[in-house]
């Protein structure tokens, strides 16, 4: 058989691997190009290619390459003068694909419409009779490549992409190719590690694509084996018998490799993704060959009896919410593997090469490689055997401050009740995080928070100090790291502390009193219940007893939940948010409250009615007794003051420090506003009543000389429980009555 050209592509960054392989299935003069490799080879040589290259994505036999300058009638001319009936027959169906770029031929759609009407034409003049196009299911796929002025045509003898093995389940996403994560794993290393029986374990295996190839490497399993079509069935030089004996080989050549496969493990957090990887390998002949288990990545452990390699692609969290979690992950991760797997190989696939240095290793090789359109980086670690000298883990400050802070919490706790509280907050100005817990759904759940350091603090030694930080409060508190939800708290401004982060929508509940509240540690920067007004909301559950209660800036409603449970005859909590008075509402069903949502101040005047002994006189009756409001709280107000039954025993108001949202009228600034605001709630105190104003902006001062005709004490000590008596205070809060 005489050699002929071929250009295999494969991903960009895959060039050298792909060159290599092509040495090993008997290819010559091979070259490297961007994004493939041109060489000479035989018929078994573009066959070895089709079945056995892990790394091709198409193997092109070129028939053409010609000049575009005249456009898409230059590219008709070419296309027709070749002898397209020596390579297959007017019975065969075919099909163009267009890759490349010209400024010549800018659509590519009717570039590949002249060269099927150059095909048929040719046929036509030939032979009398045109093939048919399928672009579904053809028996010979043409490709063609636009490159600045010049144009290939060639011949798909693979007839589809390399990277579809055909183990993968119709519908389901990946974040990698079949040929990309092979190419991961010959950067690895791992070839030559599983010739030595050595383990692999994938701690985020998401679909199984890498283990799963690695399964097929170390079990010597022909990548196509699988597919049951091939483009060069229909070329006209198809050598049958050739193909057959490939075949035939790699079927034996399986099913002795699968005999004697190394130990294996994937696992994932997600049930669904970890569901299709089983199938997924069970599809690819491995079922009971590789160990699935559902659980966090920072759970996963060595397997095996000699050291192998981890291998990973993390999600890349490009979405802002996920950014807590990912660099948790990647802070708590480098922790796990020196912990957990000395003396292994790691390798690790990311797009985020910014969060590399929170892995705390130090990368022996980084390779660049291109999934799809997206640059990454392959980083290629060795851990440190457990013989090896241990290396401090730092932090050790912290910690011990952790656990002196547990220890002075610790009588309170019994003795208060209080089952979610701050037990670190800033104490140390290496560690600026907040470390808040949380018995939710009876688990524990600790809810991080890293405050944005300044410019004059190295970013390095502050990822390591976070990174020993996550890693002490795990250990300490013997929480997994499925329950350590990460936040990076940065200078907020209007309601952004409240904006939504992702769109997990993972619900829990805490007991706050006997109040259930919903708490959501993922999609926000806050959870829904700020633990600093804790002792104002026991104080407002204590005093709401058949009194009318307002909420203003109501957030979540928690202040209203505790004013039902205390016996507060109605209320009406306002906010701007339809998603936080939805999260009111639920938090007022979970304690058995029916609520009611109206978009204005409702008109009561028709529904005041004669007061019972002893209860307020300017109650009403609203059509149900816990109303939410969706409203601009300052504009409220001032409609509310003109309305003479508009009167309450109990008003709360815990403004944000600063908002510009756009469904305002104007700009709320609490230092500006807060006479207006405290103005307004005064005039709608029934006659005893109280109002409690609180805010957290620093430096603020209550300007008492505007408000003068107020009785206005103080209460900022009363309102901090013992988990929040540090300096400065989390908040400032008053207790205003009318004179």
């Amino acid at each position: 058989m005489s050699a002929f050209p071929l250009f295999v592509t494969t991903p960009r960054g895959v060039e050298p691997l792909l060159a290599a392989e092509l040495t090993q299935f008997g290819a010559t003069e091979i070259k490297e190009r961007m994004g493939g490799v041109a060489a000479l080879g035989d018929t078994a040589v573009a066959y070895r290619a089709c079945l056995w290259s892990r790394l091709a994505s198409r193997v092109l036999l070129p028939l053409r390459t010609f000049p575009i300058e005249g456009g898409t009638d230059a590219l008709y001319s070419a296309a027709r003068e070749l002898a397209w009936d020596d390579l297959f027959t007017a019975s065969h169906r075919f099909a163009i694909e267009v890759a490349g770029h010209s400024p010549t031929i800018t659509h590519t759609h009717y570039a590949a419409l002249k060269v099927k009407d150059a095909i048929v034409d040719h046929f036509r003049d030939t032979v009398g009779q045109r093939p048919d196009v399928d672009t579904d299911n053809p028996d010979i796929r043409i490709h063609l490549h636009l490159d600045k002025e010049q144009a290939t045509l060639s011949l798909d003898l693979a007839g589809d992409s390399l990277h579809r093995r055909g183990y993968r389940l119709r519908g389901v996403e990946a974040p990698l190719k079949e040929n990309l994560a092979a190419a991961i794993l010959v950067r690895a290393g791992w070839p030559a590690l599983a010739a030595q029986g050595a383990p692999l374990v994938d701690p985020m295996c998401g679909s199984g694509t890498l283990v799963i190839e690695a399964a097929w490497m170390a079990g010597d399993v022909a990548p196509g084996l699988m597919r049951e079509h091939w483009g060069f069935e229909a070329w006209l030089d198809h050598r049958p018998k050739v193909w057959a004996d490939l075949h035939a080989e790699a079927v034996e050549r399986r099913n002795e490799g699968l005999k004697k496969l190394p130990p294996m493990a994937g696992s994932d957090v997600d049930l669904g993704a970890l569901k299709s990887a089983r199938k997924n390998a069970a599809q690819a002949g491995l079922t009971g060959k590789i160990d699935w288990t559902q659980r966090d990545a920072l759970e996963a452990r060595a397997i095996g009896d000699q050291p192998g390699l981890v291998v990973t692609n993390p999600p890349y969290g490009e979405r802002l919410g996920a950014e807590g979690e990912i660099i948790k992950l990647y802070s708590l991760f480098g922790m796990s593997l020196k912990q957990h797997f000395p003396g292994w190989k790691a390798a690790v696939f990311t797009s985020r090469a910014d969060l590399g240095p929170r892995l705390g290793l130090r990368a022996g090789r980084m390779y660049s490689l291109f999934n799809g359109a997206l640059q990454a980086k392959l980083l290629n670690f060795d851990i440190n055997p457990a013989s090896a000298t241990p290396q401090p883990r730092g932090g050790e400050e912290y910690a011990n401050r952790l656990q002196k802070n547990l220890k002075h919490l610790g009588k309170w706790i019994k003795r208060s009740g209080v089952t979610n509280y701050r037990v670190y907050d800033a104490d140390l100005p290496d560690y600026a995080i907040a470390v808040d817990l949380y018995q939710a759904n009876e688990e524990l759940h600790v809810h991080v928070q890293e405050y944005a350091a300044p410019k004059t603090v190295d970013p390095v030694k502050a990822e390591i100090r976070l990174r020993e930080a996550l890693s002490h409060t795990s250990d300490i508190l013997q929480v997994p790291a499925s329950r350590i939800h990460f936040k990076m708290r940065k200078s907020q401004k209007g309601t952004a502390q409240y904006e939504k982060h992702d769109e997990i929508g993972h619900f829990l509940e805490i007991d706050e009193y006997g109040c259930k509240l919903r708490v959501n540690f993922e999609d926000y920067l806050d959870t829904g219940v700020f633990l600093d007004h804790r002792p104002i909301r026991k104080r407002i559950q204590e005093e709401s007893a058949r009194k009318r209660f307002l909420n203003l800036f109501c957030y979540t409603g928690a202040a209203t939940v505790h004013a039902a449970m205390g016996g507060a005859s109605e209320s009406v909590s306002v906010d701007l948010s339809n998603t936080y008075l939805d999260w009111a509402a639920e938090n007022l069903r979970l304690n058995g409250f029916d609520s009611q949502q109206t978009g204005t101040l409702r008109d009561r005047r028709d529904h005041i009615h004669r007061p019972a002994r002893g209860g307020s006189p300017w109650k009403a009756k609203p059509q149900a007794p816990h109303e939410l409001v969706r409203a601009d709280c300052m504009q409220w107000l001032k409609i509310a003051g003109t309305k003479p039954d508009e009167r309450y025993d109990l008003i709360f108001c815990d403004p944000p420090t600063f908002s510009n949202s756009k469904k305002m009228e104007g700009i709320l600034d609490v230092q500006r506003d807060h006479v207006e605001m405290i103005q307004g709630c005064a005039a709608l105190l029934a006659p005893g009543g109280v109002l409690y104003f609180s805010t957290n902006r620093r430096g603020f001062k209550l300007d008492e000389a505007q408000l003068a005709g107020l009785v206005i004490k103080d209460i900022t000590a009363q309102t901090l429980d013992e988990d929040f008596k540090r300096p400065p205070p989390a908040h400032r809060c008053w207790q205003i009555k009318r004179d």
